[in-house]
């Protein structure tokens, strides 16, 4: 089952990427999923070059 966060974004931040998503037909509860495991994988590759 989905994990529910609440999360604190400036406005003007979160109407550009609201709108972003709502042009791009795109869910946003799932593009900041696949943003942040995007980020995580790219700190696990960088971890590794250490």
């Amino acid at each position: 089952m989905p994990k529910k966060v609440t999360l604190s974004v400036d406005p003007s931040v979160w109407a550009d990427f609201h709108d972003f998503c709502e042009e791009n037909d795109i869910m946003i509860s799932k593009r900041i999923e696949r943003l942040v495991k995007n980020h995580l994988e790219e700190l696990k590759k960088k971890e590794g070059r250490k």
